[in-house]
């Protein structure tokens, strides 16, 4: 099985890298499921309804989201109705969503959590103690599961990949929209990366346009930053797993330029 795993995307420029990519790497065997951090796609902040509906029918199996999970109102309602739509599972008890979910690709099973850092982050719960409970739930033999570790810090996530390091199948930061080059299989046989990267405009500071964003650190004062247009890519990792063992096999970075 192939399982490729989508950096934050960001906009316009990063919903179209999605379209023309993922179709592609769908008909070329190379993505048999397709999880997506889409906490960004609605002009960068939050995600919609209808936008996330967009992202299914490009072929995006799971979204995942973040510290940006509120920002667009009444979102709430669908992330209630809508099963492969996940928010980090250390949020409080009692808010709208879930944190996990499974969902059926032609090899098996694949269940997909999304967790949420705590260092320079909104405040949550132990990301830890949440994952500890949810993997000590009665599960199938060999199910897949691929955790995205939505975290600003990257102490936080490295701990997190060797923590759950031969309990999961994978496990890939984002947040920062810079993808690392430290993509590796660790010892127990979890694909691991820091950050997957960003899927959106290269010509920008994470996503946002250069200008803004420029003026607010000559200025110091607050600007309102318009997401980039230019030289769009999608960024992420394909993680190659054994169905019978659900452990990672390979884990390739990917850039994918429009």
């Amino acid at each position: 099985m192939k399982i490729l795993m989508i950096g934050d995307v960001v906009g316009s420029p990063g919903r179209r890298a999605v379209k023309e990519v993922v179709a592609r790497l769908k008909a070329a065997g190379l993505a048999d499921v397709v999880v997506a951090n889409g906490e960004n796609a609605a002009g960068g902040r939050g995600l919609t309804a209808p936008l996330a509906e967009e992202l299914f029918g490009y072929g995006v199996d799971v979204i995942t989201t973040g510290d940006h999970t509120w920002d667009q109102s009444g979102f709430e309602s669908y992330m209630n109705s809508q099963p492969r739509l996940v928010r980090p599972a250390n949020y409080v008890p009692g808010v709208p969503g879930r944190g996990m979910t499974v969902v059926q690709s032609a090899f098996g099973p694949v269940r997909v959590i999304c967790l949420q850092g705590r260092t320079f982050m909104k405040v949550c719960d132990c990301p830890f103690r949440t994952i500890d409970s949810l993997l000590a739930e009665p599960a199938p033999p060999g199910l897949v599961t691929v955790v995205d570790m939505h975290a600003e810090a990257t102490s936080e996530k490295i701990v997190m990949g060797r923590y759950l390091d031969g309990r999961v199948t994978a496990v890939a930061g984002t947040h920062t929209h810079v993808q690392t080059s430290d993509e590796c299989i660790l010892p127990q046989g979890t694909a691991y990366i820091t950050d997957l990267g960003m899927t959106g405009p290269r010509d920008s500071s994470l996503g946002r346009d250069l200008e803004s964003v420029t003026a607010m650190f000559l200025t110091g004062r607050p600007a309102k930053f318009k997401i980039a247009k230019l030289d769009p890519a999608l960024e992420g990792v394909v993680i190659d797993v054994d169905r019978k063992t659900a452990r990672a096999r390979g884990i390739q970075r990917i850039r994918e330029l429009l």
